[in-house]
């Protein structure tokens, strides 16, 4: 069934406009009388039947409010450090299908891309896009935001915040299933870095502000499966997959 995101269910009633009007009624050709689910962004999904349909306007009538099956309950927000090329958009891709939260881009001392303002602002746009598409194919209740690039004691900064902050580093000795075995929150913050890895004094500086260091395995992982298979292992060990 097509899923389309919107803010704009009121009561039964709920309108689709813009770029999704336009796709169902000339893309996809659909008729009244036929259905979809609208998700509102905040977890839960309108299971609609289309009244009336042009490009510029769709309506519908709302006939079941339910949580969307798709968002996991643990929230896992991913700092990532920036990669070469187009690696950052299959992570964002990737991570958004598997169930993350939300993603911060973050510049460390190897990250070898540093884009400009001007140039990371077109590259946010495409990123926020495609989570959204993500978000889309594979269910999701929320569109998970990519958020603006931040420098890596920032990032530092804010995932110390958080009830459970994990800096994955290829130095570290304890391994990540011990950790989750004991340590679990609803709430996870994970850092993972771009080609080069770490700099020491980023892990010594980490640790200090209270990261707990942990290993993804004995196997340097690249930095674009090191996050995937770090939210998987993370929502497996909550009951999520």
């Amino acid at each position: 069934m097509p899923r389309f995101f919107t803010g704009q269910v009121m009561g039964e009633n709920a309108v689709i406009t813009g770029e999704d009007a336009r796709h169902i009624a000339l893309s996809l050709r659909m008729r009244a009388g036929e259905r979809v689910t609208l998700c509102d962004s905040a977890g839960q999904d309108y299971q609609c039947v289309l009244t009336e349909i042009s490009p510029a306007k769709v309506l519908l009538r709302v006939e079941e409010v339910e949580p969307s099956a798709g968002e996991p309950s643990l929230q896992i927000t991913l700092y990532q450090a920036l990669p070469k090329g187009d690696k950052m958009e299959s992570i964002i891709q990737k991570s958004v299908e598997l169930g993350v939260a939300k993603i911060v881009p973050v510049l460390t001392h190897r990250c070898v891309s540093r884009p400009d303002q001007k140039s990371m602002s077109k590259k946010l746009e495409r990123y926020n896009r495609i989570s959204l598409e993500a978000a889309k194919q594979c269910g999701r209740g929320r569109i998970p935001p990519v958020e603006p690039l931040i420098d890596f004691e920032e990032a530092v900064g804010r995932i110390a915040q958080a009830p459970l902050g994990i800096f994955f580093y290829e130095n570290a000795q304890e391994p990540l299933k011990d950790a989750l075995t004991c340590r679990l929150q609803q709430e996870v913050s994970i850092l993972i870095g771009s080609e080069g890895g770490f700099e020491p004094s980023e892990a010594a500086y980490a640790v200090e502000k209270g990261l707990l260091p942990l290993s993804l395995g004995p196997r340097i992982l690249r930095c674009e499966t090191a996050p995937l298979a770090a939210i998987t292992a993370i929502l497996y060990q909550g009951g999520e997959m």
